[in-house]
């Protein structure tokens, strides 16, 4: 099932330069995130009474079918980018971005905690960046 996390994964390797910048400024690229989440993880399960020790994480299977059904952290972000944007045809990776970071709860908020990352400030910065390419100009840390 794809998750919100899985999302977040693809949008910081996609290499799209807006949101590459934006999750950069916060010290955040998918080699990052992934580490985040994988402190997350064992935080979870150390929460349980359950530690990883020598097991570590279970590798992915690949022989599940090519499309993973999309999972309701997924649906929800997408809802709340959608509500950034106002228009579904103008949905882009740094709307879905916020939908991402406005998760109230779950493995994304609790990963980015963890990490340091203060996720309202980076909504806003967002918000910003989709403001200046919507007026032609960069984001903040990209003047044009």
């Amino acid at each position: 099932m794809v998750e919100a996390h899985h999302v977040l994964l693809a949008i910081a390797g996609s290499g799209e330069p807006n949101t590459a910048r934006l999750l950069s400024s916060v010290g955040l690229d998918q080699g990052t995130i992934r580490d985040a989440l994988g402190r997350e993880f064992e935080h979870s399960l150390a929460a349980a009474g359950v530690s990883l020790g020598r097991a570590g994480v279970p590798r992915p299977d690949r022989t599940r079918e090519p499309s993973p059904p999309v999972g309701s952290s997924v649906k929800l972000a997408l809802e709340r980018g959608l509500g950034a944007t106002g228009r579904k045809r103008d949905l882009r990776p740094a709307h879905l971005l916020i939908g991402i970071l406005q998760a109230p709860v779950g493995t994304v908020p609790r990963a980015l905690a963890l990490a340091g990352v203060d996720r309202a400030a980076l909504v806003e910065r967002t918000r910003r960046a989709i403001a200046g390419e919507a007026h032609g100009r960069g984001t903040d840390d990209d003047p044009r």
